[in-house]
């Protein structure tokens, strides 16, 4: 079982690899045929990454982008679950929720943005909230979605025995619902990492991955659009296979047994 799950891993570890170096082999044929200014190389975009990572200001728009990043999606997730959970013991509130995700869904959240920015004026607080916004529909859909296939056997014993409703969540449903819960934190995580760049190349004002994205557009600065669309490439799959994945296998340690 062991030899297994080592194959298994480093299967994944191979495609992984296979899939990174096809994607730059594909870029670097295409600069090949492409004048520099409009295409440069991939060995040009990695010597300007190295320069970027030492400097204060790339340093500071990473880390002012995964400040938000955190705030964002750590609220989706908390409402997310609450509201999640909530629907496994009030029924009518499940199909007000759902209903109400299946409407909202539909708008892109970018389309919230000019909406935001008028209500909250400029700052962090209006890209935060498109962020949350974002993850807060896989996160809480994931979780009543598992909430509805928790055996009715557990629900109907654990009445019996006098749980209180709080029991109800704590006891039956979010044990049941850990392995959706952390799925649809993942998701969420996709989610929010894509609103987070969009929203901030629209109103970053300076700061964050996103508007360094833009500014780089905005003087035709080529080498400067493929770096930071390196950047945001790399940090997104870091993020989610470093904590994300390793918290997966950790909390769901007994389903890779």
């Amino acid at each position: 079982m062991s030899t297994q799950i080592r194959l298994s891993g480093l299967s994944k570890q191979i495609a992984m690899v296979l899939a990174v170096g096809l994607i730059l082999l594909v870029w670097q044929i295409v600069a090949w045929f492409l004048p520099s200014y409009l295409m440069p190389g991939v060995a040009t975009v990695f010597m300007r990454m190295w320069e970027e990572i030492q400097s204060p200001v790339f340093r500071n728009a990473v880390s002012d982008s995964l400040v938000r990043l955190g705030i964002g999606w750590g609220a989706a997730l908390i409402l997310g679950v609450g509201f999640g959970l909530l629907s496994g013991v009030l029924y009518f509130f499940r199909e007000v929720l759902k209903s109400a995700i299946i409407i909202t869904q539909s708008i892109p959240s970018i389309a919230w943005v000019p909406l935001f920015l008028i209500l909250m004026g400029f700052g962090d607080l209006p890209i935060i909230v498109v962020i949350a916004q974002a993850a807060f529909f896989p996160a809480a859909l994931s979780v009543m979605n598992a909430t509805e296939n928790v055996q009715q056997v557990h629900v109907s014993a654990a009445r019996v025995m006098g749980a209180t409703r709080w029991d109800m969540l704590r006891r039956v449903y979010l044990p049941a619902v850990m392995p959706e819960l952390i799925t649809g934190a993942q998701l969420a995580f996709g989610n929010a990492w894509r609103a987070l760049i969009a929203a901030e190349m629209l109103i970053g004002f300076g700061k964050g991955m996103g508007q360094s994205l833009a500014y780089a557009g905005e003087t035709a600065d080529m080498v400067g659009v493929m770096m930071n669309i390196l950047a945001i490439g790399i940090l997104a799959p870091m993020i989610d296979q470093l904590f994300l994945e390793n918290l997966k296998h950790r909390v769901l340690r007994y389903q890779y047994v």
